[in-house]
């Protein structure tokens, strides 16, 4: 299972994430959020990181000349996106992205099987409240394009045995406070994700 971590916003937690063992970082361009990075701060760690790690820029609701612009900026590779609002034209995006799916009902789950999607629970700020989908909503669905974010730690990630997702993203979960990453919870969490 691949393992994201975001909210990523000095180099000791971005370092610290990637001795951990994790797959991807995360770095948030959404300017209301405690975890925002400036792109110009978010290239400089990234200069700074071994191969192999995906660098992931979290957008909400915006265009995607500022999207393309910021990644290009940022040096990211995948854009993961909030589009609730329809901001977002897909057809002109100049780099990879992932889809948010806010999901409030079974039914936001049924309807995106089948794409490599990431599933966040419907919070009225858009993440990082902790907050995680009822696990029952994803019982009987094909899960292994699904990535699941919101509300885990490494005590509830035995929860999700058997549900054979794609991957985990954390953010709140392994924090010391908001933008600020535990280094032994992110081991911890780590370890539980490839017991599962």
């Amino acid at each position: 299972m691949k393992i994201k971590i975001c909210g990523i916003t000095n180099l000791e937690d971005a370092l610290n994430a990637i001795e951990a063992g994790v797959d991807a970082l995360g770095f948030v361009f959404y300017e209301k959020s405690p975890r925002y990075i400036d792109p110009f701060k978010a290239r400089e760690i990234v200069e700074q990181l071994p191969p192999f790690v995906q660098t992931v820029a979290l957008f909400v609701n915006e265009n995607s000349s500022f999207i393309n612009q910021v990644c290009t900026n940022a040096k990211m590779q995948l854009a993961q996106i909030i589009d609730d609002d329809n901001y977002t034209d897909f057809n002109i995006l100049n780099f990879k992205y992932i889809k948010v799916v806010r999901a409030k009902e079974k039914k936001d789950l049924i309807e995106n099987q089948g794409n490599y999607v990431l599933v966040d629970a419907f919070v009225e700020s858009f993440g990082g409240e902790g907050k995680r989908v009822a696990l029952e909503w994803f019982d009987n669905i094909d899960c292994s394009k699904m990535i699941l974010a919101g509300g885990l730690n490494e005590s509830n990630l035995k929860d999700l045995k058997g549900y054979n997702f794609f991957g985990v993203d954390v953010s709140s979960g392994v924090e010391v406070s908001k933008g600020k990453k535990d280094k032994t919870k992110m081991i911890n969490f780590v370890k539980a994700v490839k017991e599962i």
